[in-house]
């Protein structure tokens, strides 16, 4: 897909086909707007099984908006958790993990793009 300059675009978790698995864990992966397209930012839903975990170290800056369920960051000698509506801002390099205390959806928004 090449970049759609001006246009906007509408998506729904389940609408989206192909999600994928992130690496052994239960975590799926539902890109909607990728690096390929030229923009300056990625986009995904992410979707965690209850009691997943996940690394968090990044090459990136991330916003997630939890959807449904909640997840907590451990990591600096701080726990953060957020339910639904919350907003979680992850610096590129944050050292720690994620973890979904419940089963969880969010939306996702990454800069640059990967």
């Amino acid at each position: 897909m090449t970049r759609t300059e001006g246009t906007v675009r509408r998506f729904r978790p389940e609408r989206i086909e192909g999600w994928q698995r992130f690496g052994d864990h239960a975590i799926r992966l539902g890109p909607v707007v990728e690096a390929h397209e030229g923009g300056p930012l990625s986009a995904y839903f992410a979707r965690f099984a209850q009691g997943e975990r996940a690394p968090l170290p990044a090459p990136y800056s991330e916003v997630w908006v939890v959807l449904r369920g909640a997840v907590s960051i451990h990591g600096q000698g701080a726990t953060f958790t957020a339910g639904p509506g919350e907003l979680l801002h992850v610096p590129e390099h944050s050292p720690g993990e994620v973890w979904a205390e419940q089963d969880t959806e969010m939306a996702c928004v990454s800069v640059p793009a990967h």
